[in-house]
């Protein structure tokens, strides 16, 4: 796997062009998880934080897919245009994998 060193050296990072639309969301999650503490501090219905804190997984999901989509968009298809391209396509697939609750990977061989 990469080292963030070896990410500097050779790539910008991809998610450069979203960072204001990032970071306001980023804020937005933020005060999600506020409100939430409200709710939680004021005893509210069990069901209603539910439903809060579904609002902000969705949301930070949608922070998730934007940086994958940017990274695989930008970093990944550079590597792979400078013929690096099989380590972090490795290294896509461990952080999707992980993301998903899978951790076993592929049994390795020729990529169709």
């Amino acid at each position: 796997m990469s080292t963030d060193a070896d990410h500097a050296a050779h790539f910008r990072h991809a998610y450069t062009k979203d960072r204001g639309e990032l970071l306001n969301r980023l804020r937005r999650i933020e005060g999600q998880v506020r409100g939430i503490q409200r709710l939680v501090d004021d005893e509210a219905y069990c069901l209603d934080i539910l439903q809060q804190v579904e609002a902000m997984t969705a949301a930070a999901d949608s922070v998730a897919l934007l940086l994958l989509e940017d990274h695989i968009d930008g970093c990944l298809a550079h590597a792979i245009e400078s013929g690096q391209g099989e380590p972090y396509v490795d290294e896509v697939m461990t952080v999707v994998r992980r993301a998903l609750g899978r951790r076993a990977a592929r049994p390795k061989g020729p990529r169709a």
